[in-house]
C-alpha cells in the first residue's frame, strides 16, 4: 500500500471563498458578464493514487485494521456519475466488535495525561495538514463540490479544530476539574461537510478522553476513510477511533447499544426526532445539529453590492447544501426592486461546472434524488404563483441545478417555511426592523441568520431579537473552532466547538457513568401515562377546636394556582390531600392541576418572558435577593412546614431553609456574571458568545427529598438567567412552594415569570413536554417519568434537563452551580466584522 506521503500535494491556505465583485459600475459588470473561462481543472492523479492503493474497496475501520464483510455499494462522483470505489456495508456484527473496541479503549485513553493526548491530537492536526491537497481531492470527487470550496474552507477549518481542540486537551485538568469524560461515543455525520464534521465532532470527544465510533453517510465516505490512514501515520492508539460503513439503519443500532454514553448527529430534523425519543430516559447524552432555514434580513441602510456578495455565499455555497443556508431573504421594502435586480445581474455571472474546475462558483448536488426534491420545491413555487428567476445553464451530464431565485412568494408557502437543501433562494420584502425580526422568527427553525446594514445599534438589536444560535452581522458563512455552533428550537440542541462544545463529552465526577434501564413495563405503560388517576377524598378535616373548647373547624385556606402573578382556582375543582409524615394528620390539600392549568400557565408565562428576558441583570439579581430576604424573614414558619410534611426534624428544617436562602444568593449573584464572553477565532472581527434565556421552561420538581431546597433550586437559576417558568412543585409535598406566593408578591418579581401548579407530577409533565410553546422542560423524578418526559419533548424538540436519580440537594457540588445555568441559557454566537467597512462578504472561513 502506498504511503500517504507519496500521494500527497502541497497545502494551500487561501482566506476568501469567492473573488468581491463590485456591481457598482456598469463596465466592470458588463466585463464579468462577457468574460470567458478556460478550463482549469485540478490535477486528480495523486486521489486515483490513493484510491488504487485500497484496490479501489473499503470496508470497516476497526481497531486500527480494514475489515471487508458485507456486500458492496459504489461511492460515485456527483459531478459526472463515476463510480470511484466500492465500500463494504458493515453488518451489526462488526458494529459490536466497534462499539467493543472503544470501551476497551477507553479505560487506557481516558486515563492519559493531558500533555499526550494533546500531542495525539497535534499529531493528527499535522498529518491532516500535511495531507490536505489530497483530503481537497478526495473530498469534491466524493461529494461532487468544487474543489476551491474544500482546499480553501473545509480543510482548513477541519485542521483548525484539531489543532484548537489539541489545546483544550493539554489544559482541560486545570479548566474543567469537576468534569469527567463520557466514555463511548456514537457519532453520526451527514454528507454535505464529510471530512468537515468529522473533525467537528472527533476533536472535541477526543481532546476530552472519549473514544468514538463514526458511521459517515453512505454515499460520502471516502474522506472518512482516508482519514482512517492519516489517524495511522499520526500514531493514534487503536480502537479510539472506529469507523463503520454502515447502511441508515445502522443509525439506530448505534444508538441502542447499552455501552454507548453518548450521541452526537448532524442530519435531518425527522431522524433527529427519532433519536431523541430511542435515547429517552435511558441517560444518554444527545446533541443535534439539524436543520434550518435560515432568514437573511437586508435592511435600506446595507451596503448592497456586499450584501449581494454576502447573500451568494449564504445561500450557494457548497450548492445551498448547508444547514445554515440563507435560504430567506427578507429586504426591505423601499430597496427591495433595486437589490432584487441586483441579485439577479449576480446570478446571472456565477458559473455551474465540474467539481475539479477551479473556476466554477457552484458544482454538483449530491445525488439525483436530492435534485428531484429540489426541482419539487421549484415547481410548487410555480404552482402557487411565485416568480421563478434561473439564468444559468448547466452541465448535462452530472448531477446538476442551477441558482435560482424566487420571488412573490407569501409567508406561509412551504417555500418559506421548509428547509428545500439546495441553490434556491427566496425572497420577501418587510416595512420595518419589528416586522423583519417577527418574519424571521416565524419559523420552526432557528439554527442562523445574517442581517446588513452600516447601523451598528440596528444590526446588534436584529442580531439578539431574532432566535437562532449563530448571527453574521455582514457576512456569511463564518466559522471558527474557538466558537460555537448550534440551533434553537427544531434545528436541535447543544453546540459543536468553543468551550461550549467541550461540555457535550463530559459530566460532573460525581455523575455514575452507565444507562438506566427503561423496562418493557414502562414504554407499554406510555401511552397511558400523564393521564392522571382520580383526586381521593380527605380522610379527616383540616386541624379542628376552637377557643373554649368550641369544636370548630378551622377556616379553610386550601392554596389555590399561582398564575400570572394571581392566585388562580384550578380549572377542574379537584383537590388532592397532603398528609403529615406519618401519614395520620391531613396537613391541608391543593389544587390537582390539569392541562387547562397549565394552559393558562403557560400563556402567563410567554407574555411575561420577553420582557422579563431584556431586563438588566442586576434588576434581575435585585429581585432574587428580595426573595431570598422575604424567604428569611418567614424561615421559622417555613421550617416548621417542612418539618410536619416531611418529619425531617427541626435543626434539618432549619438547614434547609437556610441553605434555599444561600442558593438564592448564589444565583443572585451569577445573575449579571454569565452573559457570554468574547471568542479569540481567527475572523477579523469580534465573535461574542451570548447566553441568552431559553424562554419558557416547564419543570416537574418531584423530588421527596428536600423539597423546599430542591424547588428553589431548580426554579432560581432559570428566573435569573431570564426565564419564564412554570414548575409543579413536589407531588407529595406541595405546601412548601405554595407558601411562597406571599414571599413573591411581596419581592417585586413580575407576574408570569414564576408560575406554580401543583397537582400529580405526570400530568403535569406530560402537558408541558407536549405543549408546542414550551421551549424546555427540566424533570426531576423516577426513571418512567424521564422516558415520557424526552420522548414527547422530541415532537418538537425541546432541549431537556432530566435527572431520575436522588441529588443531595444539600451539597453544592450536586445542588447548585454552572450545570444549571448551562440548561438555563442559549448560547448564541454573533459575528461582527470590523474595519473602515464593516462588509464581511464572502469569506467561509
Amino acid at each position: 500500500m502506498l504511503s500517504l506521503r507519496s500521494v500527497s500535494s502541497s497545502l494551500s491556505f487561501p482566506l476568501r471563498l469567492l473573488p468581491r465583485r463590485s456591481l457598482s459600475t456598469p463596465p466592470i459588470t458588463t466585463l464579468f458578464s462577457r468574460m470567458s473561462y478556460g478550463p482549469a481543472p485540478e490535477d486528480d492523479t495523486a486521489a486515483r493514487q490513493w484510491l488504487q492503493s485500497h484496490e479501489g474497496t473499503f470496508g470497516a475501520f476497526i481497531d486500527g485494521q480494514w475489515i471487508k464483510e458485507g456486500p458492496t455499494v459504489p461511492n460515485t462522483s456527483p459531478s459526472t456519475g463515476e463510480t470511484l470505489s466500492k465500500t463494504h456495508q458493515s453488518p451489526p456484527s462488526l458494529l459490536d466488535l466497534a462499539i467493543s473496541s472503544s470501551s476497551k479503549a477507553f479505560e487506557t485513553w481516558s486515563t492519559l495525561s493531558p500533555h499526550a493526548r494533546s500531542r495525539h491530537l497535534y499529531s493528527i492536526a499535522r498529518n491532516l495538514q500535511k495531507h490536505s491537497r489530497l483530503l481537497s481531492v478526495i473530498e469534491s470527487l466524493d461529494n461532487g463540490k468544487p474543489i476551491r470550496e474544500v482546499r480553501d474552507s473545509d480543510v482548513p477549518l477541519a485542521v483548525r479544530h484539531f489543532y484548537y481542540h489539541a489545546g483544550w486537551a493539554q489544559i482541560l485538568n486545570e479548566e474543567m476539574r469537576d468534569y469527567k469524560p463520557l466514555g463511548v461515543i456514537s457519532q453520526i455525520i451527514p454528507w454535505n461537510f464529510p471530512l468537515l464534521m468529522l473533525a467537528w465532532k472527533i476533536a472535541p470527544a477526543l481532546a476530552t478522553g472519549n473514544c468514538v465510533i463514526l458511521k459517515p453517510a453512505p454515499s460520502t465516505r471516502l474522506s472518512a476513510f482516508l482519514f482512517a490512514d492519516i489517524l495511522k501515520e499520526s500514531g493514534l492508539p487503536d480502537g479510539v477511533v472506529n469507523i463503520v460503513s454502515g447502511d441508515n439503519d445502522m443509525a439506530g443500532k448505534m444508538v441502542e447499544d447499552g455501552r454507548v454514553d453518548k450521541v452526537a448527529f448532524t442530519g435531518s430534523t425527522e431522524v433527529g426526532k427519532m433519536l431523541q425519543r430511542k435515547v429517552a430516559g435511558r441517560n444518554v447524552k444527545l446533541s443535534l445539529e439539524l436543520g434550518g432555514k435560515s432568514p437573511v434580513i437586508v435592511y435600506d441602510s446595507a451596503d448592497l453590492d456586499g450584501a449581494v456578495e454576502g447573500l451568494v455565499n449564504g445561500i450557494f455555497y457548497n450548492q445551498g447544501q448547508v444547514c445554515c443556508a440563507g435560504s430567506r431573504l427578507l429586504v426591505q421594502e423601499n430597496i427591495y426592486d433595486k437589490f432584487i435586480e441586483k441579485v439577479k445581474r449576480r446570478l446571472a455571472t456565477l458559473r455551474v461546472g465540474g467539481s475539479l474546475e477551479k473556476n466554477i462558483d457552484m458544482a454538483a448536488v449530491i445525488d439525483e434524488a436530492q435534485r428531484s426534491r429540489i426541482e419539487e420545491f421549484v415547481e410548487i413555487g410555480r404552482g402557487e404563483g411565485a416568480d421563478v428567476y434561473q439564468p444559468t445553464e448547466c452541465p448535462e451530464e452530472g448531477c446538476y441545478y442551477p441558482p435560482t431565485l424566487i420571488t412573490n412568494v407569501h409567508s406561509t408557502s412551504r417555500l418559506v417555511q421548509e428547509e428545500i437543501f439546495g441553490p434556491v433562494l427566496v425572497a420577501q420584502s418587510f416595512r420595518t426592523p419589528n416586522e423583519a425580526i417577527k418574519l424571521a422568527n416565524n419559523s420552526r427553525y432557528g439554527l442562523s441568520a445574517g442581517v446588513w446594514t452600516e447601523q451598528l445599534g440596528l444590526a446588534l438589536e436584529t442580531a439578539l431579537s431574532v432566535k437562532a444560535g449563530v448571527l453574521w452581522v455582514n457576512g456569511h458563512n463564518n466559522f471558527d473552532a474557538a466558537a460555537g455552533f448550534g440551533g434553537y428550537k427544531e434545528s436541535g440542541f447543544g453546540r459543536e466547538g468553543g468551550k461550549e462544545g467541550l461540555y457535550e463529552y463530559m459530566k460532573l465526577k460525581w455523575k455514575p457513568r452507565g444507562q438506566k434501564a427503561v423496562t418493557d413495563e414502562i414504554v407499554a405503560r406510555s401511552d397511558s401515562w400523564g393521564k392522571g388517576s382520580a383526586a381521593p377524598l380527605p380522610s379527616a378535616p383540616v386541624g379542628g377546636g376552637g377557643e373554649s373548647g368550641d369544636l370548630l373547624p378551622a377556616v379553610d385556606r386550601t392554596p389555590k394556582m399561582y398564575i400570572g402573578g394571581a392566585q388562580k382556582r384550578p380549572d377542574g375543582n379537584y383537590v388532592l390531600p397532603v398528609m403529615s409524615s406519618d401519614g395520620k394528620t391531613l396537613l391541608g390539600q391543593v389544587g390537582a392541576g390539569n392541562r387547562k392549568d397549565v394552559r393558562d400557565a403557560v400563556q402567563a408565562a410567554n407574555k411575561a418572558a420577553p420582557g422579563w428576558g431584556k431586563r438588566a441583570a442586576y434588576n434581575r439579581s435585585q429581585i432574587l435577593f428580595y426573595i431570598a430576604e422575604n424567604l428569611s424573614v418567614r424561615r421559622k414558619e417555613f421550617g416548621q412546614r417542612l418539618d410536619d410534611m416531611t418529619g425531617c426534624g427541626a435543626e434539618e428544617a432549619s438547614k434547609e431553609v437556610e441553605e434555599s436562602i444561600s442558593r438564592l444568593f448564589t444565583y443572585a449573584s451569577y445573575a449579571d456574571k454569565y452573559g457570554g464572553s468574547v471568542q479569540e477565532t481567527a475572523f477579523y472581527g469580534v465573535t461574542t458568545s451570548v447566553n441568552e434565556p431559553v424562554g419558557v421552561i416547564g419543570m416537574v420538581c418531584d423530588s421527596h427529598d428536600r423539597p423546599l431546597l430542591s424547588f428553589i433550586s431548580m426554579i432560581a437559576p432559570a428566573i435569573v438567567r431570564g426565564n419564564a417558568v412554570v414548575v409543579a412543585p413536589s407531588e407529595k409535598f406541595p405546601l412548601v412552594a405554595t407558601d411562597l406566593y406571599q414571599v413573591l408578591d411581596t419581592s417585586d418579581l413580575p407576574g408570569g415569570v414564576l408560575n406554580i401548579v401543583t397537582g400529580e407530577s405526570s400530568v403535569i409533565a406530560k402537558t408541558l413536554a407536549e405543549h408546542q410553546h414550551v421551549d424546555g422542560v427540566w424533570y426531576f423524578g423516577d426513571v418512567e417519568g424521564c422516558y415520557n418526559v424526552q420522548k414527547r419533548a422530541a415532537n418538537n424538540m425541546k432541549r431537556t434537563f432530566v435527572c431520575s436519580e436522588e441529588r443531595d440537594w444539600m451539597s453544592k457540588e450536586e445542588g447548585e452551580g454552572e450545570e444549571f445555568l448551562r440548561e438555563a441559557s442559549e448560547v448564541k454566537n454573533i459575528w461582527m466584522p470590523m474595519g473602515e467597512s464593516m462588509s464581511g462578504a464572502g469569506a467561509a472561513y
